[in-house]
């Protein structure tokens, strides 16, 4: 197995939590997540009730502490999968996969650590994150997509299934429905 591929497995078994549809695994991981989704109120919301400008600032930070928090949740292998598919944006689309993924015992050291959050609009922020191996960046400066669902700040589909694409060596054809769906 070349280093590319075995990055990229390592990477996407283990963080994503989805490699279990595409290779064999065992072992289990239902540990709930160090931290949970916060509520949110969006930055829209708070800025028609205040439109002071430290009101907006202060409810970007808190969407950028959210954001965080839940990607940095999403990614740790300690989360459980029914946890997960609270955390990616149309989560019950993914459950399947999630708790296939669950019992993979390559994430065990896998983490992701968000560098930057930017929001763009009250419902849309890009992420720029490092994906870990044992502490150590794998691929670094990543970027990805978080959307707010139901409330809820969340790894956007296309981040997810960008990096499904990535374990698969760029072959879609195995990729969750939910995946060609939103291409």
């Amino acid at each position: 197995m070349n280093t590319r591929r075995s990055v990229c497995w390592i990477l996407l078994a283990s963080t994503v939590g989805v490699g279990a549809a595409a290779c064999s695994s065992g072992g289990s991981s239902s540990s709930a997540p160090s931290s949970s989704p916060s509520p949110h109120t969006p930055a829209a919301a708070a800025a028609s009730a205040s439109p002071s400008a430290s009101s907006t600032a202060s409810s970007v930070a808190a969407d950028e502490q959210e954001i965080t928090a839940n990607w940095t949740a999403f990614f740790n292998p300690k989360t459980s999968a029914a946890q997960k598919t609270t955390l990616v944006q149309n989560g019950s689309q993914f459950a399947s996969v999630l708790k296939a993924q669950a019992s993979n015992p390559q994430g065990a050291t896998s983490s992701a650590k968000v560098l930057k959050v930017t929001v763009i609009t009250s419902s849309e922020a890009q992420v720029t994150y490092d994906i870990l191996l044992s502490g150590t960046p794998v691929l670094s400066n990543q970027k990805g997509a978080a959307v707010l669902q139901d409330g809820t700040w969340k790894v956007g589909v296309s981040s997810f299934c960008g990096l499904l694409t990535l374990e698969s060596g760029g072959k879609t054809s195995s990729l969750p429905a939910a995946c060609k769906s939103a291409a």
